[in-house]
């Protein structure tokens, strides 16, 4: 028999060991993830008293695998469309906290007498922070789908788009003096696009396949199918220069505009914990207590100026970007940790040799003990706040508040010339980048082809071919017109709106002009025509061949039919799972109000209550629209309507409101797995004799039932068993009835008859 890996004693120790600590902290309840960082310092190789890990390298892929499955299931639970919504709260908290932690982080350092090049990387690792400990943590403090908490992921979820920009930064100063503006702005870009293009052609394919395969989909085959996307989008952004999480977060967020989101987030959240273990057990085998020794005071430091500057420069982010108070201490107590991308940058530091030895172990001790910390600080978020509340000037606390209304009523449905170009800007950039996505995929199918044959034929099929799939896009880039009521209000208003809007038109066809002549001077170059024996200039004859069809492009009428149906089913998948409300709250009102499903658990205090009898509009402010019942919909339910166990129940309120009620409709049990208490009902026999008053009576004239609490279950008679007997079965002499009942009340049944 051939001896088994590693890896299986390595797991086996892994497992265990976290699911004693976790046991533990759960009795003491505490934080689950500091039950695994715990297990992770137990075995791994600084604590010589227990047993430790072997093949590290394994344990390493499967942490890898454990934050995919992590960031998968964050995405799932915010989409890129939340992302939208909150753009102004999130990009300004997530600026203020960059900018001033990498400041404060370069003072820091050099204030510890390190190099300038030591300064300006712990800037920036200080600047990031752990996207999957704040996510485990919310789980675990049952925070998630409170209006601070979507804020913040949205902002960690823009830190870990900036820290692929900053590692670009640190990559070139590595090498360099100088910060190369090019390749800077090339890796936005590059970011942009690969963002743009996997979104909106996952929303576009991923649910068409979905609805397609729904009647053959199983639990099995969506959960495979799921993490087979899943994994795939890790390896397109693992190409394309990316990380593994980003890829995996991608996915999330494009599947959880699909119907199937609840249910793969429900199939997915097993695996999720079986990894997300490994993943935290892992960062628990960093901690080296000998580094915590050498270097404390700068660790102390470090950990400190975390703590506390970091929680506060993303407080203060969060005000300005019109958050209340509140909200405010709450959410910027959340980032005063460091995480795996910290790791990332220094690796990179190192690789090149600009920055210390000494850097990497302080950052990953300091990583370790802030996140020890933080599901502490994510607690300490309300009582703060209400210590702050009674220290602060009330006039401070409404001046917050009402900024925040404010903010949050500027929507309107008004068209201007600045929301109208706007729009025009955003589609121009999306149909420019669906066209060099799909001019790049067909260039890379077809010029190998070409080049193997050396045909001309084989050209000009690829030509056609191309213009075939872009010509949907390149006309709707060129020639399509978004003009509605509002807008030709705002173009009647003004005649310079006219020429403005003619002059931004024309430039759209120009960039349908370049794409084209692009697609044609790629196949029809100068090795084309000298294969068929014409001297021509290619750029001339792109330019010319180009302009060409797009004039009949315009024409034809099949190219906007494919587009228009394009987009139409877009939008369908786009706004699928909100359309499975009874309605859509309206784009002016998603600001202040949401709407949201939640199941009734059987240990709710709602369960056998009438609508008219609960407290949800007078204790929480929010109404029910809608009550799913098995296959029954029933939209705004009347008052005397009972709620029952496992009601789907939509609410209309806003987020904090919502998430305040959330407790007490999905109520969790304390025990997972519940023993059943010891009980005395057994089955008896009861052998009919002359004497017994049961002789002669039906089943229905003995009211054993009502009168005894028993149930028979079988008569014997003449060794023939008769199963559930009926209630006109008449009991005859010498019968045996065999009957379910506790033991008084089967001693009451025998003392009546016998």
């Amino acid at each position: 028999m051939s001896e088994l890996p590693a890896l299986f004693s390595d797991l086996a120790l892994i497992l265990v060991t976290a699911g004693v600590t976790t046991v533990i902290f759960k009795w003491l309840k505490q934080p689950l993830v500091l039950g695994y960082i715990i297990a992770g310092l137990l075995i791994g190789p600084y604590f010589p008293w227990f047993p430790v890990v072997n093949d590290h390298e394994s344990v390493e892929t499967w942490s890898e695998i454990g934050m995919v499955f992590l960031l998968f299931a964050i995405g799932l639970e915010f989409s890129f469309k939340k992302l939208k919504k909150q753009a102004g709260t999130v990009g300004i908290t997530a600026l203020t906290e960059l900018v001033s932690m990498c400041i404060i982080g370069f003072l820091l350092g050099k204030v510890l007498g390190w190099t300038s090049m030591d300064s300006i990387f712990l800037g920036a690792m200080l600047s990031m922070s752990s996207t999957t400990i704040i996510a485990k943590a919310f789980e675990d403090l049952k925070m998630k789908g409170e209006k601070f908490t979507n804020s913040v992921i949205g902002v960690l979820v823009v830190e870990d788009l900036a820290a692929i920009l900053m590692m670009v930064i640190l990559s070139t100063l590595s090498v360099s003096t100088a910060l190369d503006g090019k390749e800077l702005m090339f890796s936005v870009l590059k970011l942009l696009f690969f963002l743009l293009v996997w979104y909106v052609g996952g929303v576009f394919l991923i649910p068409t396949i979905l609805k397609w395969s729904r009647k053959f989909m199983s639990e099995e085959t969506l959960t495979v199918f799921a993490v087979g996307l899943c994994f795939f989008m890790v390896w397109l952004a693992n190409t394309a220069g990316f990380s593994s999480a980003l890829g995996a977060f991608i996915m999330g967020s494009i599947l959880a505009e699909t119907l199937e989101a609840e249910m793969i987030h429900k199939l997915t959240t097993p695996i999720k914990n079986l990894f997300g273990a490994v993943f935290f057990v892992s960062v628990g085998m960093l901690v080296n207590p000998s580094i915590l020794v050498q270097y404390w005071w700068q660790i102390l430091v470090i950990t400190v100026v975390v703590v506390l500057l970091k929680s506060f420069s993303s407080g203060v982010g969060m005000l300005l970007s019109g958050n209340n108070l509140r909200n405010s201490i709450r959410g910027g107590l959340c980032f005063g940790q460091i995480g795996e991308f910290s790791f990332i940058i220094a690796t990179v530091g190192m690789s090149f040799g600009v920055i210390d030895d000494f850097l990497y172990p302080i950052i990953v001790s300091v990583s370790i003990i802030t996140t020890f910390l933080t599901p502490y600080m994510i607690k300490g978020g309300e009582p703060l706040y209400q210590w702050v509340e009674r220290k602060v000037p009330q006039r401070w606390t409404e001046f917050f508040n009402s900024k925040e209304k404010n903010i949050k009523g500027k929507n309107g449905k008004h068209v201007t010339m600045k929301t109208f170009l706007i729009g025009q800007l955003q589609k121009t950039v999306i149909y420019a980048a669906i066209i060099l996505a799909l001019t790049l995929v067909c260039f890379s199918i077809f010029t190998p082809w070409g080049n193997n044959n050396g045909k001309p034929y084989v050209n000009i099929v690829s030509l056609i071919l191309s213009l075939a799939v872009a010509a949907p896009f390149l006309w709707a880039i060129g020639f399509k017109r978004d003009f509605d009521q509002g807008t030709d209000q705002m173009l009647k208003s003004n005649k310079i709106n006219h020429k403005i809007v003619q002059a931004l038109y024309t430039i759209r066809f120009l960039i349908a002009w370049f794409f084209a002549s692009y697609i044609f001077r790629h196949f029809l170059n100068n090795k084309f025509w000298n294969g068929i024996g014409i001297q021509m200039n290619d750029i001339v004859m792109a330019i010319v061949a180009s302009l060409a069809f797009l004039l009949v492009l315009r024409t034809l009428s099949p190219a906007m039919r494919w587009y228009e149906r394009l987009e139409r089913n877009f939008q369908e998948n786009f706004n699928k799972r909100q359309e499975q409300f009874s309605f859509v709250v309206p784009e002016l009102l998603q600001e202040n109000f949401s709407m949201e499903k939640m199941v009734l658990s059987p240990k709710s205090p709602y369960v056998g209550k009438s609508m008219k009898e609960t407290d949800f509009r007078s204790a929480y402010n929010v109404s029910v629209v809608c009550v799913e019942r098995v296959n029954e919909v029933i939209d705004l339910p009347r008052r005397n309507m009972m709620l029952y166990p496992m009601d789907e129940v939509t609410f209309v309120g806003t987020e904090e409101h919502l998430a305040q009620l959330r407790s007490k409709m999905e109520v969790e049990d304390e025990v997972l797995v519940k023993e059943r208490p010891r009980s005395d009902v057994d089955i008896h026999p009861l052998t009919l004799d002359g004497k017994n008053s049961l002789v002669g009576l039906s089943l229905r004239e003995s009211d054993l039932r009502n009168r005894f609490n028993v149930m028979v279950i079988s008569v014997e008679r003449q060794d023939e068993f008769i199963l559930n007997p009926s209630a006109d079965i008449v009991f005859q002499e010498h019968d045996t009835i065999w009957f379910i009942a506790s033991k008084s009340h089967t001693k009451e049944l025998l003392e009546a008859v016998c």
